[in-house]
């Protein structure tokens, strides 16, 4: 009994150290206190009490226990997304596991489960990206995609921008006024930066003490229908038939950056994401297509 209840210490010592390591990579409040949870149920359905013993097998076995328990808030079973957020804790977990030395091996190396099916984000390729600024006739359509792409600047982030937003000596473009208010400083290559001033000194026209970086044909701010707008326009020019937003290039940059070796943290605080797993829903990317981003 004793030697048991120096097993179920150890396991509740793991499930703590998961936890602050989560928080440590950035994942949510709700991630943090949900996944450590699963990991406990799964641990606690084990007939044995050592991370060492547990067998694939033990896992698949698991798997199949989900699929029968009942939902303990509604009637039925649970759904193919909450089993699919236990299994994905356990992969966490494990890999957490081998990184600090506490398993040599990973127990679900070998494992494939299915999981939801979710509709892929539309998204441009680097060639398709490179089609957009080609065809783009105006000084105005170039800063639109180098906003929204290049920068990777959200649709209600760009509305906001300013001209004194964005520092051309030292290649930064600041955002004020991010989602949850939250600021961030984005890097804009020499590329970005003579897009933006060949806008700025040829062709941007503003009424008398206008901020706004982005301005309508009456020199007030813009909206974002407005740079919307021109998007379809290029979209058309292109030829490329996909359903394309701004958000679309902001998914687009992001994509395109991880493809091209860069960490997923970077990333993460270049899009202004709060949270790691906001981030990490695009880095299922083809690494075999890895290249440089085109705005260089």
């Amino acid at each position: 009994m004793q030697v048991g209840m120096k097993e179920k210490n150890k396991l509740s010592t793991h499930i703590v150290g998961f936890r602050i390591h989560l928080e440590r990579l950035g994942y949510s409040k709700t991630s943090v206190y949900m996944l450590p949870n699963c990991l406990k149920e799964f641990l606690a359905h084990q007939p044995h009490q050592q991370l060492q013993s547990i067998t694939p097998e033990d896992i698949v076995r698991y798997h199949e226990y989900l699929q029968e328990r009942p939902n303990k808030r509604t009637k039925g079973g649970l759904s193919e997304s909450y089993i699919n957020h236990h299994i994905y804790s356990l992969r966490l977990f494990f890999i957490f596991c081998l990184e600090n030395g506490t398993l040599t091996e990973c127990p679900m190396a070998s494992l494939v489960f299915k999981t939801p099916v979710s509709k892929p984000r539309e998204i441009l390729t680097q060639e398709e990206v490179r089609d957009l600024y080609e065809v783009a006739e105006t000084y105005k359509e170039r800063a639109i995609l180098s906003v929204f792409y290049g920068a990777g600047l959200r649709r209600t982030e760009g509305e906001k921008l300013n001209l004194k937003d964005i520092h051309f000596r030292t290649g930064i473009l600041y955002v004020r006024e991010g989602k949850g208010n939250k600021r961030r400083a984005v890097p804009i290559n020499k590329s970005i930066s003579k897009y933006f001033k060949d806008y700025i000194y040829k062709e941007r026209f503003s009424v008398e003490n206008e901020r706004a970086f982005i301005t309508n044909k009456t020199g007030t701010r813009s909206k974002g229908d407005f740079s919307n707008k021109i998007l379809k326009t290029l979209l058309e020019r292109a030829g490329i038939t996909k359903i394309i937003t701004l958000h679309s290039l902001r998914h687009s940059i992001a994509t395109h950056l991880l493809e091209s070796g860069l960490s997923v943290e970077y990333v993460r605080d270049f899009l202004g994401h709060k949270h790691l797993e906001s981030t990490q829903i695009y880095t299922r990317v083809n690494l075999s297509k890895a290249s440089n981003i085109i705005v260089e």
